[in-house]
């Protein structure tokens, strides 16, 4: 019986080894018409083998798409800015021209010796005593908006002007020739060139006097009394343009004044009074960033000789002093009303604790 392996025919002739040692590996041509031929198929030859080129999951059909439309949306918007630049072509934002504050100072000489007394005296039973202390005496009126302001925006304005007049009436340290850092603070940078000019160099041309930006006094000359700064005045708001608001505050100060250096006791008080009427404007911008442009300043000083130099500091004439000449006509800084305009004035006899609030 043939092995298997063996042909049909059986097992080859000759003993093993020698040259037939290989010899039942020989496929003889009764072997090779025997076998059974079978040709697969190329999907049977491939069997169970993963595919050579997997194909993409259905969401990457889909990227190629997202990307075009990507492109197609990204080239309509350039096409649209360029649109758009060649119908309303760019226009840069104008800038304002900043303000000058103008300044008018009204010296106001007394008729005869200037009165004194006790702090308490010249306060509570003068011109003055009708007047709030400080800040208080500086009342927001009441609030309505505006065609193109809201209420918040008024109330704004209002509350910087107020700030301002504090700072630059009321703080004793800017009153003595201080700091003046407070009142620069709430300027427009605009007006801060000619605010610093007019604090390192005073003059009287207008432009640049100290006393037109805030209300200052000679340490060495004058300090301030007890009883603090009586206030009473009024603030008035209104639409500029659809840009701006303008305040209008009109204020009348009291101070109550000794000599430099007078001591604990020293010599008598004075009533030294000062009105200010000024004029502010704030766009937008300032109302965001709590500032303001001051536009006009009106101010009237006195007991006050006509002929010092107030564009620096203001020179009070003290208790038991008297003025070298007079202005043509009185004129009273607690009177309500507008101011009048002039080179110098006389004032008024206020004796009498009463007065009305301008």
């Amino acid at each position: 019986m043939g092995r298997r392996g063996d042909p049909p025919e059986g097992p080859p002739e000759g003993p093993p080894g020698g040259e037939d040692e290989y010899g039942s590996v020989v496929f003889d041509e009764s072997f090779v018409n025997a076998a059974r031929v079978q040709e697969f198929s190329a999907v049977e030859r491939m069997g169970d083998h993963a595919r050579a080129v997997r194909s993409l999951p259905a969401q990457s059909r889909r990227a190629p798409r997202r990307i075009l439309l990507l492109v197609l949306l990204v080239a309509l918007a350039f096409g649209t800015a360029v649109y758009l630049g060649v119908r309303q072509p760019y226009q840069p934002a104008v800038s304002r021209p900043g303000e000058t504050l103008r300044t008018t100072l009204v010296p106001l000489a007394p008729h005869g010796i200037v009165a004194g007394g006790t702090p308490e005296q010249v306060l509570d039973h003068g011109p003055a005593a009708q007047y709030r202390t400080g800040a208080a005496g500086i009342a927001l009126p009441a609030v309505r908006r505006t065609d193109h302001f809201t209420e918040d925006q008024v109330t704004t304005a209002l509350a910087t002007v107020k700030d301002y007049l504090v700072a630059s009436s009321v703080d004793p340290d800017v009153l003595t020739g201080g700091q003046v850092r407070a009142v620069r603070a709430l300027l427009n940078p605009d007006q801060l060139d000619q605010f610093d000019r007019s604090m390192s160099a005073p003059a009287a041309d207008g432009r640049h006097a100290a006393t037109g930006w805030l209300v200052r006094f000679d340490p060495a000359e004058v300090e301030l009394a007890a009883g603090g700064v009586r206030v009473s005045g009024a603030l008035l708001v209104t639409e500029r343009d659809a840009g701006a608001l303008e305040v209008t505050a009109d204020h009348t100060f009291a101070y109550a004044l000794r000599p430099a250096a007078a001591g604990p006791v020293g010599e008598r008080a004075s009533l030294y009074t000062v009105r200010r009427e000024l004029h502010f404007r704030l766009d937008r911008d300032d109302l965001r960033r709590h500032r303001l442009t001051v536009l006009t300043s009106y101010v009237q000083a006195g007991p006050q000789d006509c002929a010092e130099d107030t564009a620096a500091v203001l020179h009070p004439l003290l208790a038991g002093r008297r003025a070298t000449s007079t202005g043509p006509a009185d004129t009273d800084p607690y009177a309500p009303g507008p101011a009048g305009a002039a080179l110098c004035g006389a004032l008024a006899d206020r004796s009498g604790p009463s007065a009305a609030a301008p």
